[in-house]
């Protein structure tokens, strides 16, 4: 009787682990559950701690995997099918195999966990702990890396936990989260630590590992509300140019930035008069406007940010490319005749590039999803004073995107103690403090300015000067900790 149950048993464990990992969900933007983190992932710990073999531990972790990334990242079939032009009937599977794929990490934890189990809970909340950063930070390089909804992005900007952002970044973070949660099956132990490590995290936000660089300049961010589905054509775009002028033209100031691809074009391609109006405009206050644009040819063409004004023009190619949306990986033109997504087939802009010298301070610009890439964005660190992003994320609609996304450039603040300006077509266009904070924000899908005053920061956290090392050391050290022998007894 007892195997005749064991598989409807099994069958259930993984229901509640898909559940689980569907929950995780909560803990992030716009729900900002960040306490709740510990919480489920106590649960993903119990559930593998159930697991009686390898096969189910790797299924435990798949179910999670499905759970958490079906609800999280859902938004995939967004941009596919309403703005990417897939039939409903290939953007649908194409959306499940991708988030199919991303299960592959949290399934390999649960996989791994199982056949390494160690025997006390301490070493085995360890060993959990370096297995979910593990796949965190494996999940950022593999495939070209897409480290959205890593577990330590739950945590900013508001936990006590975020303090350790400085020091580790946000795999050092899924690293606590974990532990924490793994710990809290032990109540009288867990609570305790998680009450102390919170203790120790708000006190290293009190830490000002940067300090202000200058007087703050006058910015104004740019949010066109431009409809995807108009963006790319030929009778609208008179009437971009001439939105896009009049709103610079009612709010003056020393930095104005422009989205992702504000001006859909080739930047020859754009009328000389125009341009040299946009120039004019950004010259009252003495200041300069960085615009999204193409550049180069047909034949190698960048998707690029340039600047116009009192400084000589300066252009930042993006570098680390979105598959598929942006270039297309070796076999698969045949899934992308099925899509209609123009400028599919950039060029990647120089791993390392200068910051843009803009209304006299230095600003490392970086354009749609590169903010997710911690290590990326530092490469102009300690030098840039500001980090900027221009985004157009109306490709996925009223989706958690936007905020999910808003949320992990807030992690870049926080590990970078620099303030983050972020231009987007449809939002969240919104200037972040240099300890992660939101200081202003337009309502997403509508036509605006968001001005404010911005001051450059100096200096370098710990995450500037070492990355991701940090949190590496801190996983490799959670894995020596959970199966270094203990000391025997000499009798």
């Amino acid at each position: 009787m007892l195997t005749k149950r064991l598989p409807d048993r099994a069958a259930a464990r993984y229901g509640l682990a898909a559940l689980i990992g569907a929950a995780g969900v909560l803990c992030f933007a716009p729900f900002g559950l960040f306490w709740f983190a510990p919480i489920v992932w106590a649960g993903f710990f119990a559930l593998l701690l159930r697991a009686d073999n390898r096969r189910q531990g790797l299924l435990t972790g798949l179910a999670f995997g499905l759970g958490f990334f079906l609800c999280g990242v859902s938004w995939v079939y967004v941009s596919l099918s309403v703005f990417g032009g897939m039939p409903w009937w290939l953007a649908g599977p194409a959306a499940f195999v991708f988030c199919a794929v991303m299960a592959l990490f949290p399934m390999f934890a649960g996989w791994a966990f199982k056949a390494w189990q160690p025997g006390s809970l301490w070493r085995q909340a360890l060993f959990f702990a370096s297995l979910t950063t593990a796949v965190d930070w494996l999940k950022s390089w593999i495939f070209t890396g897409f480290p959205w909804l890593a577990l330590g992005y739950s945590q900013a900007p508001t936990s006590p936990l975020a303090g350790f952002a400085p020091l580790f970044g946000v795999f050092g973070l899924s690293f606590i989260v974990a532990l924490c949660g793994a710990l809290l099956l032990r109540w009288r132990l867990g609570v305790p630590l998680l009450a102390a490590i919170a203790a120790l995290g708000f006190g290293l936000r009190q830490i000002e590992w940067t300090t202000p660089d200058g007087p703050p300049i006058s910015v104004a961010l740019i949010q066109g509300n431009i409809p995807q589905e108009m963006k790319f054509r030929p009778e609208a775009f008179v009437r971009t140019l001439n939105l896009y002028r009049d709103l610079i033209e009612a709010h003056p100031a020393q930095l104005t930035l422009l989205p992702e691809t504000a001006l859909p074009v080739f930047i020859d391609q754009i009328p000389p008069a125009y341009l040299d109006s946009l120039k004019e405009l950004a010259a009252r206050q003495n200041g300069d406007l960085v615009l999204g644009t193409l550049t180069g040819d047909e034949q190698a063409y960048f998707n690029s940010a340039v600047s116009l004004g009192a400084t000589p023009t300066q252009t930042y190619s993006k570098n680390h490319l979105v598959p598929y949306g942006e270039f297309i990986p070796p076999g698969f033109a045949w899934f992308m005749a099925y899509a209609n997504i123009p400028a599919s087939s950039f060029s990647r802009g120089a791993e390392k590039q200068a910051p843009l010298v803009v209304a006299g301070r230095k600003v490392a610009a970086n354009i749609c999803y590169e903010d997710v890439f911690g290590d990326e964005i530092i490469r102009a660190l300690p030098e840039a004073g500001i980090l900027a992003n221009l985004s157009n994320t109306a490709w996925f609609g009223r989706s958690l995107a936007q905020p999910q996304h808003l949320q992990i450039a807030q992690m870049r603040s926080a590990e970078t103690g620099r303030p983050m300006l972020r231009a987007t077509n449809t939002g969240m266009t919104a200037i972040v403090d240099a300890h992660g904070e939101v200081q202003a924000a337009l309502p997403p899908f509508t036509t605006g300015v968001l001005r404010g005053e911005v001051g450059a920061y100096q200096g370098s956290t710990p995450y500037i000067r070492f990355g991701n090392l940090p949190a590496v050391a801190l996983m490799l050290a959670g894995l020596v900790a959970a199966f270094f022998p203990r000391r025997r007894k000499v009798t």
